[in-house]
């Protein structure tokens, strides 16, 4: 292994971050204070909002945990999600107090699939739980008709999809909440963090109080500088809150938002040409009237290809000195819910035969050409003792 290792999702981190995070130690203001304040409205701008209605949390698990518990999902009920996405989707479900329950993905989007979601709906279902999987935005149209006609809330998982829009509209602001992560690996970065946006300024009011404790006013209003003030428990909350610390990392990560996407673009596009000869499953082409967060870029390795097995892949590029990952298993194939729910991955063959065969490749902004064209030797390498095309004609 070279000793320029290159990791995977590594974050771009630049000189205002860095001033930012002194700033912020100098000031004493470590927990959640003004930059929380600021990041959120930032973001709440950012995704088109008329006024703040944006909660920063610790990370996108709690966002997803806190909109459905200020949601007021009836207890025990169902929310149908994708089987394609990280364990975080389906415990906070749990951990809501509601029932996951699973509809396979699109072959080619790799998104959940509206039709499978009909199929999935039982009069105990209380709502839809996609999730925009690699930055590729859900046929939103599709599933909001879903829910309306069935009377479901949409909480739309946009882990990977800061920057995702769909026909003109971003997502995370179509459903009733909307639910990121600034996790050290993606597009907007802080470490750890997250955060909740919705239309409705009492369910973001009630993710606030959830956030800290169910305390009716935040560390920031009890501590400063008009002197202290007296709260009141009003919830059973939770620690979920993001801290200035945090805060001061995302202001200016997400200033640079627009210019890291087009870096990621410029990735993409150099591995879509660069292997478009190799044995292997290429993500799909970006749809029409939609913008794609570029956020994983997920080439699929059949077991049958004329090259390394997909284990063998992610071994061998490690080997070369390049940090891969697999996103995801499809969540059936982990053992606590094959004993919770008797989930089997064959129950839902798209997602199972995706997780099987995907391998995640570094698309990191903080990449440089001199990178890049290590990855692309790397991965292209794997498959050069193929067997020759047969001959045509």
């Amino acid at each position: 292994m070279t000793s320029d290792f290159i990791t995977f999702g590594a974050p771009q981190i630049q000189e205002a971050e860095i001033s930012e995070v002194e700033a912020c130690l100098r000031s004493g203001w470590l927990g959640t204070g003004p930059r929380v304040a600021q990041f959120e409205k930032d973001f709440a701008l950012y995704k088109g909002l008329a006024h703040t209605q944006a909660a920063a949390l610790n990370s996108c698990t709690a966002a997803l945990h806190v909109g459905m518990v200020a949601a007021n999902l009836e207890p025990g009920s169902e929310v149908v999600t994708t089987p394609l996405t990280f364990c975080a989707t389906a415990n906070a479900i749990i951990h809501a107090g509601l029932t996951p329950v699973l509809a396979d993905v699109d072959p080619v989007t790799q998104c959940i699939d509206p039709a499978a979601i009909e199929a999935a709906i039982t009069p105990r279902t209380s709502a839809i739980l996609p999730v925009h999987f690699a930055g590729r935005p859900c046929d939103m149209d599709r599933i909001m008709q879903i829910a309306d006609r069935h009377g479901l809330m949409v909480i739309e998982d946009c882990a990977h999809a800061i920057e995702t829009e769909y026909r003109g509209r971003k997502a995370g602001t179509f459903g009733d909440i909307g639910c990121f992560s600034f996790y050290s690996t993606k597009n907007v970065a802080t470490g750890e963090g997250g955060m909740i946006i919705s239309s409705d300024d009492a369910l973001i009011a009630r993710a606030k109080v959830l956030a800290l404790h169910g305390m009716s006013k935040d560390a920031w209003h009890r501590f400063g500088d008009v002197g202290y003030r007296h709260y009141q428990v009003v919830d059973i909350g939770f620690k979920y809150n993001m801290m200035d610390l945090q805060a001061a990392i995302g202001l200016h990560q997400l200033e640079r938002v627009d210019a890291n996407w087009t870096r990621r673009q410029h990735i993409w596009q150099q591995y879509m040409a660069a292997f478009a000869d190799l044995p292997v499953g290429l993500p799909a082409p970006v749809e029409q009237d939609t913008r794609h967060g570029y956020h994983l870029f997920t080439p699929l390795i059949a077991p049958d290809a004329e090259g390394p097995t997909r284990d063998d892949a992610l071994e061998l590029m490690h080997r070369h000195g390049i940090g891969v990952g697999v996103h995801y298993l499809s969540l059936p194939e982990h053992p606590v819910y094959q004993q919770r729910f008797g989930w089997r991955p064959e129950q839902w063959p798209n997602a199972e035969r995706i997780g099987r065969q995907t391998i995640s490749l570094p698309i990191s902004p903080k990449l440089v050409d001199s990178d890049i064209a290590r990855v692309i030797a790397a991965f292209r390498s794997l498959f050069q003792h193929r067997a020759p095309a047969a001959a045509t004609g």
